[in-house]
């Protein structure tokens, strides 16, 4: 059998690649659970930068955003969800305890924008917004470098380069 296998030139067959992984590491879990969080909190400002800025740069900028956040969260909750794994992480547990989880939006924020007056409400949306997306920003980046789940990093590395082009847009708009 040996002389057969040289003769005909016969080798032992090269190990197939390992597959993709079908599901998420920790990393994956938590930027896909903030991120839902994020968008959730950011639809909030946009909501009312879409209804009541006076700018339409910054009404058309909120309503982008907006179509944005709802398909990526589309995309987010069904991973999750194939993971058997909850939308949102129980704070009780610490899920994120020692991410240095970025400053979320708070309810005074949202009030004050809600309050605002039109000739100062594009401008306290947007700096919110340029804050909030900062965050988005540094929550992808750290998916990017320690995900598990090559199509949550992808959409990781997406996000990065579009919120990074929206806050220059922003900057732009308030300067």
């Amino acid at each position: 059998m040996l002389t057969f296998l040289v003769l005909t030139g016969c080798r032992p067959a090269a190990p197939a690649p390992a597959p993709a992984p079908t599901a998420g590491n920790a990393t994956d879990v938590m930027f896909l659970q903030m991120s839902l969080a994020y968008a959730d909190q950011g639809d909030q400002v946009a909501a009312v930068a879409e209804q009541r800025a006076e700018d339409p740069r910054v009404r058309a900028l909120a309503a982008r955003l907006r179509a944005e956040w709802r398909a990526e969260s589309e995309t987010m909750r069904h991973w999750l969800l194939r993971w058997q794994q909850p939308l949102t992480a129980d704070p009780a547990e610490g899920a994120h305890a020692g991410h240095g989880d970025p400053h979320s939006l708070r309810a005074a924020d949202l009030a004050e924008l809600r309050g605002s007056r039109p000739a100062d409400l594009d401008r306290t949306a947007l700096t919110l917004l340029i804050g909030h997306l900062h965050n988005c920003v540094a929550v992808s980046r750290m998916e990017s470098a320690g995900g598990g789940y090559p199509p949550a990093r992808d959409l990781a590395a997406a996000i990065t380069q579009t919120r990074q082009e929206e806050i220059r847009q922003m900057l732009q708009l308030v300067a």
